[in-house]
């Protein structure tokens, strides 16, 4: 493993990564700073060990787990990142816990670290996919149990797969495959200023001369 860190001007701050290096020791891979906060990236597999150290450690303490992220990397081989964002009250410090993974390796729960973690595993799996090996009850929370796909991920369609409505024959809510109607129009492309007066002719706008409806004629007056 190979650690890259970026040292801030922050003593405190500084002293902060001293004590997470101290206390991850190998399970650290890199740690950076970004937009004044320290952010470590750590090994998939080691995940579960990295933020039981991290909680437990007298020099971490990070006893509150706020919020686990993903973050869609298409181009990337692991194209997700699973975010976790830590705080300790007790030294009033924040720390940005990082792994990637892909959509076949799963990444190990920390729900028995932290139970808060429940509900944003199963988040991060209804909105990206993302599988978490060991969680008691991974299943959608954000979406219907009928919705296809995940749909903050980047190559997910804006219009989804399945549409749903209310059937009153059979009482009953049904999907059904997207269906895109789009009303007859006609375009001659010859201005975009129809409507306009003849006071607001321009120059070669043979559309602005029709008078609009509702409107008196030019030189007619009303």
């Amino acid at each position: 493993m190979t650690e890259q860190a970026q040292m801030p001007a922050d003593a405190g701050t500084d002293d902060l990564a001293d004590r997470v290096r101290a206390a991850l020791g190998d399970i650290l891979v890199e740690a950076e700073m970004l937009a004044g906060e320290l952010v470590v990236h750590v090994a998939r597999d080691m995940l579960v060990e990295a933020m039981s150290a991290l909680r437990d450690d007298a020099g971490c303490r990070f006893k509150q787990l706020m919020d686990i992220a993903g973050v869609d990397y298409p181009g990337r081989a692991e194209r997700f990142e699973v975010v976790y964002n830590l705080l300790s009250l007790s030294l009033n410090q924040r720390v940005r816990v990082k792994v990637a993974t892909d959509e076949d390796h799963p990444v190990p729960s920390v729900t028995g670290v932290w139970s808060a973690a429940g509900w944003f595993e199963r988040e991060a799996w209804d909105l990206y996919g993302i599988y978490f090996s060991g969680h008691p009850d991974l299943r959608r929370i954000l979406t219907d149990y009928g919705f296809e796909g995940h749909p903050l991920r980047k190559d997910f369609p804006l219009t989804g797969y399945v549409e749903v409505r209310w059937d009153d024959e059979q009482k009953r809510v049904v999907y059904e495959p997207v269906r895109l109607t789009q009303d007859f129009r006609t375009f001659d492309f010859l201005s975009p200023w129809e409507g306009m007066t003849a006071m607001q002719e321009l120059p070669g706008d043979e559309k602005a001369r029709r008078t609009p409806i509702g409107m008196p004629a030019a030189g007619k007056g009303s």
